[in-house]
């Protein structure tokens, strides 16, 4: 059976057994061509020690056409001799797309193997996030709901973990530490708990998160009180590696009433300051950038210059996917749309808002037939996904860099 036909058994059977039987055949077959799952942290360490550095490590969530999407990355690291990169899915994200980690590592495993891939491939779980009301009423069970998530993860050879406890932080508290005690305790606790199921030999990345992206923007002072706070609570080796901020964006964009995206007002000086303290007081990677993939493409040069340690990106590759797509598909995703997600329109939203704001609702229910489109179809999409993404990886300064990465991976 060819790589096509295996991974759409490994997604779509009906039959578990051949489902799974064929999820393993992929982990196999990836292991024997010198394709596997790695972490990022002792990069991310020498990168804080000032070993090496010169670019920002891009951190792409596919939410829908996963398999040919990876293929199109994988295809521009090899042509290109890329280095770092990461692909990852939040736990929001696993809902909406249907794609439990699992899933997603298989079809990332196989789009290696599709495009002659060899080497690490840094698989993460984005925004590991507390969900602030099931905390504050039960604050166990949202504990062994994210326990549980970060179990499956690393089973599934996600070794980098991004804890997102900023949804804890308290404004309102009188002193920076107190505001931050929920987030670095909690953040805390799954890193020690990471590092007692984390494989043999596997050191796995973990991140911390000091703002909540939409929010306030985030300072050094806040930063401080959670490294603080997290290196006199962890009673586990390893650390954190690198910490999100806040800098003015907001996931997916703003959509303005015709559709387009609002103008963004992106402060760089959190980026520098954060990043340059982490690497000096606490010798880590630095400062991660969220919500970027649909920030105007001139501003993707300034994340290396400001030493930005890595970006995540979501919505600009799911725009691009969307813009693309067969009328018929795209309009019937729409009134899918209409039909399922009215209740979270928002008074006064155009239309264009809502399906803008919506539609990454669609990716999981429309996940087969995504995937079931025709070559000729596909092609107008992997077309502006590669122009998309090496436009990109360019201004990020990736290009021609894994050698310059393999000591530390």
């Amino acid at each position: 059976m060819d790589i096509d036909s295996l991974i759409y058994q490994a997604i779509f059977s009906p039959d578990d057994t051949l489902k799974n039987g064929a999820r393993d055949s992929i982990r196999s077959l990836a292991k024997e061509k010198g394709i596997y799952p790695a972490s990022i942290h002792d990069l991310y360490i020498a990168i804080g020690q000032g070993k090496v550095g010169g670019f920002t490590v891009p951190a792409i969530n596919i939410r829908a056409m996963t398999y040919d999407t990876a293929r199109v990355i994988f295809k521009l690291v090899t042509q290109n001799n890329i280095g770092p990169f990461i692909l990852e899915i939040a736990r929001s994200e696993q809902s909406y797309t249907d794609q439990k980690p699992d899933e997603y590592a298989v079809v990332v495993l196989a789009a290696a193997i599709k495009e002659s891939y060899k080497g690490p491939v840094f698989l993460q779980g984005d925004h590991y996030q507390f969900k602030r009301s099931v905390y504050s009423s039960d604050p166990q069970k949202e504990i062994d709901t994210l326990k549980t998530l970060v179990k499956a993860s690393v089973e599934a050879g996600f070794y980098n973990i991004d804890i997102d406890a900023s949804t804890l932080v308290d404004l309102d508290r009188p002193t920076v530490d107190e505001q931050q005690k929920n987030n670095y305790e909690m953040t805390v606790l799954l890193h020690d708990y990471i590092r007692q199921i984390q494989p043999l030999n596997v050191m796995v990345s973990v991140g911390g998160e000091i703002g909540h992206i939409g929010g306030k923007n985030s300072n050094v002072e806040e930063f401080r009180a959670f490294m603080n706070g997290f290196k006199q609570s962890s009673k586990a080796k390893g650390g954190i590696s690198k910490v999100s901020v806040q800098t003015g964006t907001s996931h997916g964009g703003i959509p303005l009433p015709d559709g387009k995206i609002a103008d963004v007002k992106l402060d760089f000086r959190v980026l520098e300051t954060v990043g340059e303290a982490g690497r000096k007081e606490y010798a880590i990677g630095g400062a991660v950038q969220h919500g970027a993939s649909t920030l105007p493409e001139a501003l993707f040069g300034k994340f290396p210059e400001t030493r930005t340690l890595e970006i995540h990106l979501a919505t600009g590759f799911q725009n691009t996917i969307y813009e693309h797509l067969p009328t018929i598909l795209k309009d019937k995703t729409y009134t899918w749309l209409k039909e399922n997600c009215a209740k979270e329109r928002k008074e006064g939203q155009t239309d264009e808002q809502f399906i803008y704001t919506t539609r990454k609702k669609a990716c999981g229910p429309f996940k087969k037939e995504l995937w079931g489109l025709s070559e000729e179809e596909k092609k107008p999409i992997r077309e502006a996904l590669e122009k998309q993404f090496l436009s990109m990886f360019t201004k990020l300064q990736v290009l021609q860099t894994k050698e310059k990465i393999q000591s530390y991976v």
